[in-house]
């Protein structure tokens, strides 16, 4: 039976500059027992943060405002007597919610200005509305608002402020200041220990307003949403409750202030009209008494209507402008002077309305935060300034008024002027009845005017309501919205696999062993002869391959085995394989011996020669005979027959172990004597494969000296173990051609870093019983 002569040339295989994905996952995936153990450590690390963090909650009201483009359900009887109202922006409504002014007034009102916590086992919790007992700060040092204090209490009426004794319900003065600590029920030395952290009021409405948000349901919608996040669900509500009261409360003040103030205005005007109009009564009553007249004529009746009805415009015009005066008056008033909203009686004009009452709103607000800041203080100094900028469009319309009702006035005048003229053609009595009645009808008419106008305005007063309606009161989501389970879960879990990731990506980028064929390939043009996976069921043993083994890394070896060089033209001539590495420790005995026994399965005579006299392993691993070796026959203490030795349990398979080595002897001399030319050439005579295992070559030059009688080399690059500097020697090496024929075998292939089929579809392959076919 003749070996076939197909010969497989070498070549290094071109992969993508792409990486490689799969076989970076499955590099990751080999250390899946610490993934999976920081993956639980990290989602103990989640459980535990949850159980100590502090659960906030969110709470939720809505308030529908009447902007004035809704229509109110009220009776339209009362809309008629109401007094004009501007229209509300549902934006400006919202920044009145969100003002500091009635924020300020929830904090006062539920006493918010301090906080108290009780210590439990998953850390400190507020609460609300339990705490046994309130402190009052009456004049409080910078150190009361830095850090929190503890009271604990007794059954004495003394607590321990940060183990100061203080009386309880008595004002003491103490480093944090001048303070006062009530009880709101009875306290003893069973009642766990308060700790509370004070805040000014105004730190406390300003941490409210910036987690408070408000915002309409639509942009076609008057409806706001409130919401706010509390630690304590009660404590939100009650905010949210209070501050919806306390803006309802704002705007029902707003509208009788202005009210209060026109029906004033009223009232002083019918006070002065009863006078006149009693006088004016009187002296009719004594010119016709003193005059004899009872009647008056045609004419003269038709000119005192005439009369009458020019005196009455003349009248509301004087009455308007009286109305501008008093509001000429307001306008050059100064924001701080308190001087109230002036009358709006007789004026009609929308525009001016509104900006009344806008000014009027304003004024509210300054004086509701004017009681809490100095004027200092930039908001106040903000409203003065809207105020000035309000009074001055309010002064532009009424100069405009003013303007246009002179000139009307001048010409009811000049009408006047005309009928008077008219009149004087009538006698004299008649003309000085005339007179006397008109001026009786003018101060009636205007008399009955204010009486309506005073009515008009008791009702809106009494019937003031607030121009918004509570939809939904404040209610709390029992689901905490901080922190979010799944999303601390998933974060600490994302931690939990990003640790060892991150950990063996820095040991990998430390790591300068060659980890895959690509480094093979990228440092050197070496062609590889083939690729030896790990097996670790084999891994102590040095002979894996037998004549019925079907394993994975028995069958690499047949693979490399196949794809060895021709041994020469002449198939009787034999051939030499040098086996080496860079270092000790990549495999090169394994190799050598494996192949060596996967040759002689073929009917192919090899001996395997252990060259590496420095550390001889075989004498041991295969029990021969320690006396006799290479040392021996170089130095002809024994013949070639004395130093072969057969491998038991293999056909054609033999191999020379290194002997014995003197302390005088080197086995670079030895390696370099005649006898080991005249060693491989008897070999050559009795064996078609002599295998060359050789000492490393990075170490010392044993392979150097014995390359000459070698026809190929093979070279041992093993994933793990083998520098990537060695591929740069032995590139060198390949260069310089200091050996012959040399290819590279990669040994330890993990995973999916080969460059064949997965090892999954490998192991199934090679695995797979074969097949009994039944005789016929």
């Amino acid at each position: 039976m003749t070996e076939s002569t197909t010969v497989y040339t070498p070549y290094s295989l071109m992969e993508s500059s792409r990486p490689n994905v799969r076989a970076i996952i499955f590099r990751y995936l080999r250390h899946w027992p610490w993934f999976v153990l920081s993956l639980g450590l990290a989602l103990g690390a989640a459980y535990l943060y949850l159980l100590y963090k502090q659960p906030i909650y969110r709470v939720q009201a809505s308030l529908l405002l009447l902007d004035g483009t809704k229509t109110d359900d009220r009776g339209g009887a009362l809309r008629e007597f109401q007094a004009a109202t501007p229209k509300k922006s549902v934006e400006n409504e919202i920044e009145m919610l969100r003002s500091a002014t009635l924020m300020s007034q929830v904090i006062e009102k539920l006493h918010l200005e301090h906080r108290y916590y009780r210590q439990t086992k998953f850390g400190k919790r507020e609460i609300y509305g339990d705490n046994p007992v309130e402190l009052i700060v009456e004049k409080g040092q910078p150190a009361l608002y830095e850090e929190p204090f503890t009271l604990t209490f007794s059954n004495n009426p003394v607590v321990q402020l940060n183990g100061q004794p203080i009386p309880l319900n008595q004002s003491v003065n103490t480093a944090l200041g001048r303070i006062r600590i009530a009880t709101r029920k009875p306290v003893s030395a069973s009642t766990s220990p308060i700790i509370v952290q004070a805040s000014t009021k105004q730190a406390v409405a300003g941490d409210y307003i910036g987690r408070l948000k408000a915002e309409p349901t639509s942009k076609t919608s008057s409806v706001v949403v409130l919401t706010v996040d509390d630690a304590v669900p009660a404590k939100g509500e009650a905010v949210l409750n209070t501050l919806i009261a306390a803006y309802n409360l704002a705007s029902i003040q707003s509208k009788n202030k202005v009210a209060g103030n026109t029906l004033q205005f009223i009232q002083e005007r019918l006070n002065g009209l009863s006078g006149e109009l009693s006088g004016v009564e009187s002296r009719v009553e004594s010119f016709k008494s003193s005059e004899g007249i009872t009647d008056l004529s045609t004419q003269a009746q038709t000119f005192l209507l005439s009369a009458k009805e020019n005196d009455a415009k003349l009248n509301e015009v004087n009455v308007k402008l009286s109305a501008l005066r008093d509001l000429q008056k307001y306008v050059r008033s100064q924001p701080a002077d308190q001087s109230g909203t002036p009358a709006t009686v007789g004026l009609d004009d929308q525009v001016l309305l509104n900006l009344i009452n806008t000014a009027s709103d304003l004024d509210l607000q300054r004086t509701q935060l004017a009681k809490t800041t100095t004027n200092a203080d930039p908001q106040l100094q903000a409203l003065d300034d809207k105020i000035r900028s309000t009074k001055r469009r309010i002064g532009e319309n009424v100069e405009t008024m003013q303007n246009m009702l002179e000139s009307n006035k001048r010409s009811y005048e000049s009408k006047n002027q005309e009928l008077a003229g008219q009149i004087r053609q009538v006698p004299r009595q008649e003309r000085a009845l005339m007179d006397i009645s008109r001026q009786q009808a003018i101060k009636n008419d205007l008399y009955t005017y204010l009486l309506q106008k005073r009515e008009e305005t008791a009702v809106a007063f009494a019937a003031a309501v607030s121009d918004s309606r509570t939809v939904d009161a404040a209610m709390s989501n029992p689901i905490p919205v901080k922190p979010v389970k799944p999303m601390i879960f998933l974060l600490f879990g994302m931690v939990g696999l990003l640790l060892p990731l991150g950990a063996i990506a820095g040991l990998d980028s430390l790591n300068q062993r060659i980890r895959s064929r690509h480094e093979v390939e990228k440092s050197t043009l070496t062609p590889i002869l083939g690729e030896l996976s790990t097996n670790p069921s084999s891994s102590k043993k040095r002979l894996v391959i037998t004549p019925r083994s079907r394993s994975l890394i028995t069958e690499q070896i047949r693979t490399l085995r196949a794809n060895l060089p021709a041994r020469q033209i002449n198939e009787s001539d034999s051939h030499v394989l040098l086996v080496t590495s860079s270092i000790s420790g990549e495999g090169k005995t394994f190799v050598s011996l494996n192949l060596g026994a996967s040759l002689s399965l073929v009917d192919r005579p090899t001996v395997v020669l252990e060259l590496d006299l420095r550390r001889p392993t075989y004498q041991e691993t295969f029990h021969l005979d320690v006396n006799v070796g290479i040392s021996e026959y170089l130095t002809g203490d024994a013949t070639l027959n004395e130093v072969l030795q057969p491998v038991p349990g293999y056909k054609n398979f033999f191999m020379i172990s290194s002997g014995v080595l003197d302390d005088e002897q080197n086995p670079a001399e030895l390696l370099s004597s005649p006898k080991m030319q005249q060693l491989i050439a008897d070999l050559r005579e009795r064996f078609d494969y002599i295998m060359l295992d050789t000492p490393p070559l990075g170490l010392v030059s044993d392979a150097q000296l014995v390359a000459p009688f070698a026809d190929s080399t093979l070279f041992v690059v093993r994933h793990g173990v083998t520098p990537q500097t060695s591929l740069k020697a032995i590139e060198l090496v390949r260069r310089e051609q200091r050996f012959k024929n040399l290819s590279l075998v990669l040994n330890g292939v993990v995973g999916n870093d080969g460059s064949y089929l997965s090892h999954s579809h490998k192991d199934r392959y090679y695995q797979a019983q074969p097949r009994r076919w039944l005789r016929g």
